[in-house]
């Protein structure tokens, strides 16, 4: 019994030595998006000031527990009056709600990744499965860096991004499929 005991112990110690921490490198990530305006044209725009975490023990990144965060003050889409508009109450209302965050894992499903899991924009909380791309790992020698991206859409009126002016022509000004795109290098700690 004595030995069971010391057995589940060690094979316990060890799971929890296996895990690997990551953090990632921002100057070699993006988080962008884009959104169809005026239905006959994408714009683009991305988050310059984000954060993420990720702990693993699988060499594969199956199951490994993702955080992120992006600060919404931080949006630039290339156009000043722009991101103020979507600073503001109509979309994001960067003052109240600061922050987008993800929390989650990283699914394997056969020989395809998906990141899945929690994802807030202005305090609503939704489950998402976002497709993700491994693209393999290198030593570095006192780290290992790990490659992904992430792609995937999110409907900004279920997360409270009210704006809606219509169009003469039927449809939105700004429509409301969302697509997510985020290169990600992680390094190991």
């Amino acid at each position: 019994m004595k030995l069971k005991l010391l057995l589940i112990v060690m094979v316990t110690g060890l799971a929890a030595q296996a895990q690997t921490s990551w953090t990632i490198d921002k100057s070699h990530s993006n988080i962008r998006f884009t959104a169809t305006h005026m239905l006959i044209t994408d714009v683009d725009g991305e988050f310059r000031n984000f954060d993420a975490t990720m702990v693993g023990s699988s060499d594969d990144f199956d199951g490994a527990q993702v955080e992120f965060s992006a600060q919404v003050a931080s949006i630039n889409t290339g156009n000043e009056r722009r991101d103020g508009h979507l600073k503001s109450d109509d979309f994001f209302n960067a003052e109240k709600f600061p922050e987008i965050s993800f929390k989650g894992t990283i699914e394997k499903e056969g020989a395809d990744y998906f990141l899945v899991g929690d994802f807030t924009m202005r305090d609503v909380t939704k489950k998402v499965k976002f497709d993700l791309d491994y693209n393999g790992t290198m030593n570095m020698g006192e780290t290992t860096k790990a490659g992904f991206k992430v792609t995937g859409t999110v409907d900004r009126f279920e997360y409270g991004l009210k704006w809606d002016r219509a169009i003469e022509t039927g449809g939105l000004v700004v429509g409301k499929e969302i697509e997510i795109t985020c290169n990600v290098q992680m390094d190991s700690k």
